[in-house]
């Protein structure tokens, strides 16, 4: 009895000290890490901040110094992800145990990021140059028909409203210009990328990318190909209804129907399907008031965020819309070219919700988890208020002016064919994107038109042979990027449920202008940061693995 005794004591004490030993290197782990983290941080902070004003710099203006010195600080900022030494330190502690989980997420976050700028610095510098020289092309072009300049704007009025279709085809072909102007070098960039993917052991720079946002391309398609069967009857019975309704306008049969026909350059727009008079809402109005008092209606307030903003068309200035963080410190802003219609009104609404997303992350959480847990969830949030343009109630709310019956149901309407509508194009951008870093040396002209017709059923110009696919500027300046639009999507709908069953009391008249949904997305989507994984993060916003169910619910069905 006593020996027995005796053994139980030794072997208490045996794992007492085993447990001690562990926690012990715990801590010294976790201070090793926590020393290495401080000296990164020190170091890529003022780079990281530098380089986003001067990006800011350069987009608001157009200016050539600007876009010299956004080069000059990408090109600093990824030097020190390219150290070699710090990059072997960071493999080491990369699969360590330790005693604080935020730490060992800094520590994976920042081998991904060092990772992916371990090759040749001169490689590196050729890629940045390459990507400035691209960004700059897409800024500063300007489409010309009969010799006349085009901006975006411009054309997106033309394709609108236009009936003439001598003009609407010359329109349409101005727009794909800028193709032609930047696809050799497009190309050449993605060799290069796919060159320094090769170099990390990867096979070609999209695998690359989506293992840096820790998704697999296996897990992404298994994704995407049930959204292109959860769509694809919905959508080709809308497309039929589109094509019959643009047919009987222009005059033409159905199957006459080619790309300028559409009322967008690249077929993202619903044409005007059902009765929704927009301007009856929207012009006039001012549209950054509105988005501004909508949002502190909620608790998320922006007006810090307008006054640092850079909201209307200038010259030289880029044409699309963007919002960034300049600091991870509070100095959030929102680039637009703001126009009093309901494009601008969604385009302010979707920014804004990248902007609230960033402005109330915590200060008190680590730099290096400052941000959205994942591209796609920022994606969410955007998409989740971006759809409000399309809310009877919400319009009611915002202009003052309540959509009659079938104006309300027109909206819904015109909501579902926007969503399906989108799904089917992501689908051409990410199965094209795929395609074009496996072999850049292929026909990209033909598979494009291919993928066109395949997921948006549109086809294709006769005879035409043109790099259309190279105007759309994601390719160059945002690569593999696309596939988190349609996630964001799919969250935002995921949300949607969550929040109508948990959030909102079903008494409340409509819950996206409840005041409860501010602190919810603060507390279960904001504040978390980067501390959990994306997937970590949406079954704690949710209670759900993400899917693309709820998706199909609303406007699959």
């Amino acid at each position: 009895m006593k020996k027995a005794l005796y053994v139980a004591l030794v072997g208490i004490i045996i794992i007492a000290f085993i447990v001690a030993l562990i926690k012990f290197r715990q801590r010294t782990k976790d201070k090793e890490a926590m020393k290495m983290i401080d000296e990164i941080v020190a170091k890529i902070e003022p780079v990281m901040k530098e380089s986003a004003l001067a990006y800011w710099n350069a987009t608001t203006t157009g200016e050539q110094k600007y876009y010299d010195e956004y080069e000059a600080k990408e090109l600093e900022y990824r030097k020190i992800l390219s150290d070699k030494e710090t990059f072997g330190k960071l493999k080491e502690l990369k699969d360590g145990r330790y005693k604080d989980s935020t730490i060992k997420r800094e520590v994976e976050i920042l081998y991904l990021d060092f990772l992916a700028n371990q090759i040749p610095e001169e490689l590196t510098k050729e890629i940045v140059k390459r990507e400035t020289d691209l960004t700059k092309k897409f800024t500063t072009f300007r489409a010309k028909v009969d010799g006349k300049e085009m901006t975006d704007n411009e054309i997106k009025e033309v394709l609108r409203k236009s009936v003439d279709l001598k003009e609407r085809e010359a329109v349409w072909s101005a727009s794909k210009q800028v193709g032609r102007e930047v696809a050799a070098d497009l190309i050449e960039l993605v060799k290069l990328r796919n060159k320094a993917a090769g170099l990390l052991g990867f096979k070609d720079y999209y695998e690359m990318q989506l293992y840096m946002q820790e998704f697999t391309e296996e897990g992404l398609y298994k994704i995407l190909d049930e959204l292109a069967k959860f769509t694809e009857e919905p959508f080709t019975e809308l497309k039929g209804e589109i094509d019959r309704y643009l047919a009987q306008k222009y005059g033409i049969e159905p199957q006459e129907l080619r790309p300028w026909h559409y009322e967008d350059p690249f077929f993202q727009e619903v044409p005007k399907l059902y009765e929704v008079d927009f301007d009856k809402f929207f012009k006039g109005k001012d549209i950054v008031e509105i988005t501004r008092r909508y949002y502190d209606s909620i608790g998320l307030n922006i007006d810090d965020i307008i006054s640092r903003s850079d909201l209307f068309e200038k010259k030289g200035k880029e044409q699309h819309a963007y919002c960034t963080d300049i600091d991870r410190k509070g100095d959030v802003r929102i680039l637009a070219n703001v126009k009093d219609n309901e494009y601008w009104m969604g385009t302010m609404l979707h920014e804004s919700g990248h902007a609230v997303y960033d402005k109330f992350q915590l200060q008190t959480t680590p730099f290096i988890l400052r941000e959205a847990a994942h591209i796609f969830t920022t994606e969410g949030i955007a998409e989740l208020f971006g759809r409000l343009q399309y809310s009877p109630e919400w319009i009611a709310f915002a202009t003052g002016i309540t959509p009659s019956p079938e104006e309300a149901e027109n909206l819904r309407k015109l909501l579902r064919a926007q969503m399906l509508l989108f799904a089917r194009w992501v689908l051409v951008m990410t199965n094209f994107e795929r395609e074009l870093y496996k072999n850049p040396d292929q026909n990209l002209n033909a598979l494009w038109w291919e993928l066109v017709e395949k997921y948006q059923k549109v086809h294709g110009p006769y005879g035409r042979n043109e790099p259309d696919w190279a105007a759309k500027i994601h390719f160059s300046t945002a690569p593999v990027y696309y596939h988190n639009y349609i996630l964001g999507e799919m969250f935002a709908s995921q949300l949607t449920h969550y929040i109508q069953q948990n959030i909102v009391p079903p008494e409340e008249a409509y819950f996206m202008l409840s005041q409860k949904i501010g602190p919810y997305l603060k507390e279960r989507v904001f504040e978390p940061g980067r501390k959990m994984r994306w997937d970590e993060l949406v079954k704690y916003a949710t209670g759900e693995e993400l899917t693309a169910k709820y998706f199909a619910d609303q406007f699959a069905k």
